[in-house]
């Protein structure tokens, strides 16, 4: 074996070893102690070979192998020593190759170790290719494979093969160098399987993320007659619980009751986990409460399961009563603040995990600048930035993309081109991620040019860069663009529509008021449509006051979802904007009676780089009463500047005098004299929205850039505007 035959260079001390035996090797050893250090070792080992008594270094070799934690060196040292020990039995062969093979980066030497062993001809029995084994599986690439198939040849030449120890040794190797098909051979092959070979093999499996195959091997075994044991059973319900299966998941939880197998710790905790991945949160409750005490690991997975289904207040409870968090944890509740959109309170927790002493990993960060891409705050995103710099981070193609991503929810575009520029690789993420990042400037023509460097580059785009692309011509009303895109889509890349993609047909439609075809459109999808396209041609009926399509696509959004908040808010600014006062109150007592309730509006803005909250007519700043002077500033000069409320933005019945109060009190003007106030003069003022902003805070806001000679960068649901001297970047197209 080429691979194996590579011993360390010779002492340069060795010579050939003696004809006639001397025994007296204890006369060799100082008289004070034994050796105790590598140092010691070499200066008996050269006393050794002075004397001419080299049948002692088989006792040196013995010595040598209870060093407790070699260093490389040392081990490099012994295996040195041990290729030129004249007199070696199977005992100490066995010894070293556990040494080797045990050490972090042993690999080699345990293959060499092996090899001289060969060349000697020493015996070799069964009890030595497991260690052998273990050595293999820790080769990987394409050496491991072919290192492992060597061994293997031996096994089968010595006449092993089939020896059921060795056998299931020969399957973990294989497995654990990924080579699934390999072990599953050798597993097939074996004519007694105990309960560890199918261990091994359910293990194999379900490590390579097979997790179905895993459930088919599970239900083989228990054909075979063979009752599992509680690591095969955790290893099943984990399993189930990766896939979803709940109803098999179920099952082998009736199985271990009905064969009153002990439910120990590890099976608990699988149980919960399970249970919690299967969104089947209340039986996991009731297990989690049948808990004493609570565990990691059942805890971490209430929270997830918790934070999954949006009940983030429960998930932060159980947090908090955790007297023990890992990373993993901590992860868990980052995370499920940053999918739940309450950013500011997942970097609070992340600024805590940090006070902890606790260092994030990948995973963590990735949650965290999703939750900064969220908050929309720049200066946040830089010290994100920075900080990945710092821990390493930068480097790794998922962590590089979130940052295009955060960077380009952040309003800085800049920035995330500069980072897309210097990448040294890219995938169709990273291209995907920089065009969607453009869609949501208003830059259509140049995330289409993008588009296309990106197929001159060899990269095939994806379904969710055609998002992306339609989303962009419909943000910048390129309409003939979007039609070819949806068609190149179909017969140029073979990519099937799905929803998404129909939805933006529909919204790109719709905004140009082709409301028509937008409808015909829907009616023409291959499968049924859903809350995506009926909510976009409802959105561009009540942009264009369409009220009898607009009460045909609030009809089918309600059939497919009763308590869809938007629906009910449309259509009822459809009939506002129509005077239609009476359906306005049909629809607001039927949605009081359905005990459904309209989004809050909320805006958020960074100032010394700390994020600040407003809703509309928020009075809880503690510079509130500073807010409001300024906001009245800035009326009066936008006044005598030809500005007046647009009241047709309030779709509730109230005098004129009280629909231009209320106007005037929405959450983006409050964000915006607060950052008059809060932010050096002359810097770019940004601010978030959750919703999309109304026209009379678009127009508020553009001639306030003009009046104050500020930029200002707004992002609201579904695109950034960014307004200087009185215009804005949308070009009034949104």
């Amino acid at each position: 074996m080429q691979t194996v035959v590579n011993s360390p260079p010779l002492p340069a001390t060795s010579l050939p070893p003696p004809a006639i035996a001397d025994h007296r090797h204890h006369l060799l050893l100082p008289t004070a102690a034994s050796p105790t250090n590598i140092h010691q070792f070499k200066q008996l080992h050269a006393n050794i070979i002075r004397t001419g008594h080299e049948h002692s270094l088989s006792f040196l070799l013995s010595k040598l192998l209870s060093l407790p934690f070699p260093s490389p060196s040392s081990l490099d040292y012994i295996l040195a020593v041990f290729l030129h020990s004249p007199h070696l039995d199977p005992r100490i062969c066995h010894r070293a190759l556990r040494t080797f093979s045990r050490a972090t980066d042993g690999t080699h030497r345990a293959l060499t170790a092996y090899a001289g062993m060969r060349l000697y001809d020493i015996e070799v029995d069964r009890f030595m290719f497991p260690t052998l084994l273990r050595a293999a599986a820790r080769v990987s690439g394409g050496d491991g494979g072919i290192v492992r198939r060597e061994v293997h040849g031996i096994v089968l030449k010595l006449g092993f093969l089939s020896d059921p120890f060795i056998q299931t040794a020969l399957a973990g190797a294989y497995a654990d160098g990924g080579m699934i098909e390999d072990a599953r051979k050798v597993f097939d092959r074996m004519l007694h399987k105990d309960m560890i070979a199918w261990n091994v093999m359910l293990d194999s499996y379900y490590q390579a993320g097979q997790y179905n195959d895993t459930l088919k091997l599970f239900e083989d075994m228990r054909n075979s007659g063979l009752i599992p044991n509680n690591a095969v059973l955790s290893t099943i319900i984990t399993a189930c619980g990766r896939t979803g299966n709940l109803a098999f998941g179920k099952e082998v939880h009736s199985y271990i009751v009905e064969s009153k197998i002990l439910i120990d710790e590890h099976i608990q905790s699988a149980l919960i986990t399970m249970y919690c991945n299967c969104n089947s949160i209340r039986t996991a409750q009731n297990l989690y409460d049948q808990m004493s005490p609570k565990n990691l690991v059942a805890s971490t997975a209430m929270v997830f399961g918790y934070s999954k289904i949006g009940k983030i207040e429960i998930a932060r409870s159980i947090f908090n009563q955790m007297r023990e968090k890992d990373l993993i944890c901590w992860s868990a509740m980052i995370s499920g603040y940053a999918e739940s959109e309450r950013p500011g309170e997942a970097l609070r927790l992340f600024n805590s995990m940090l006070a902890s002493g606790m260092s994030p990993d990948k995973i963590t960060m990735l949650s965290v600048i999703a939750a900064c891409a969220h908050l929309g705050a720049i200066d946040l995103a830089k010290w994100i930035h920075i900080y990945a710099d710092k821990n390493g981070f930068r480097g790794s193609l998922p962590v590089d993309n979130a940052l295009i991503d955060m960077y380009s929810k952040s309003g800085s575009l800049t920035m995330a081109r500069t980072i897309f520029e210097k990448l040294p690789e890219r995938n169709v993420i990273t291209w995907t991620t920089m065009i969607t990042g453009l869609a949501m400037h208003g830059e259509g023509r140049s995330a289409l040019e993008l588009f296309h460097e990106m197929k001159a580059m060899g990269v095939e785009p994806n379904g969710v860069t055609f998002v992306g692309l339609l989303y962009a011509c419909s943000h910048s009303g390129m309409v003939e663009e979007g039609r070819q895109m949806f068609k190149s889509m179909m017969f140029e890349h073979k990519i099937e529509p799905r929803h998404e993609h129909y939805g933006c047909m529909v919204d790109l439609l719709g905004r140009a008021k082709l409301l028509q075809e937008a409808h015909e459109l829907i009616d023409s999808m291959p499968f049924p449509p859903n809350v995506v396209e009926w909510g976009s041609l409802l959105w561009a009926c009540q942009n264009h006051g369409n009220v009898v399509l607009g009460e045909l696509a609030a009809r089918k959004l309600l059939e497919l979802d009763p308590g869809h908040d938007g629906a009910y808010v449309l259509l009822s600014n459809i009939y506002a904007k129509a005077n239609r006062w009476e359906k306005v109150e049909e629809v607001r007592t039927l949605m009081k009676g359905r005990a459904v309730s309209k989004e809050k509006a909320c805006s958020w803005i960074e100032v010394d780089g700390e994020v600040h909250e407003f809703l509309m007519g928020d009075e809880s700043h503690s510079r509130s009463s500073e807010i409001y002077r300024k906001l009245d500033e800035i009326v009066k000069a936008l006044e005598v500047a030809g500005y007046s409320p647009d009241t047709g933005s309030v779709l509730i019945n109230l005098e004129k005098d009280e629909k231009k109060a209320a106007v005037l009190l929405h959450s983006e003007k409050l964000a915006l004299s607060f950052g008059l106030i809060g932010l050096t003069p002359g810097s770019c003022i940004r601010i978030a929205k959750n919703l999309r902003v109304c026209r009379d805070c678009h127009s508020f806001i553009k001639l306030t850039s003009m009046f104050f000679k500020r930029e200002i960068i707004l992002r609201d649901r579904t695109r950034f505007h960014r307004f200087m001297d009185g215009n804005c970047s949308c070009k009034d197209f949104w």
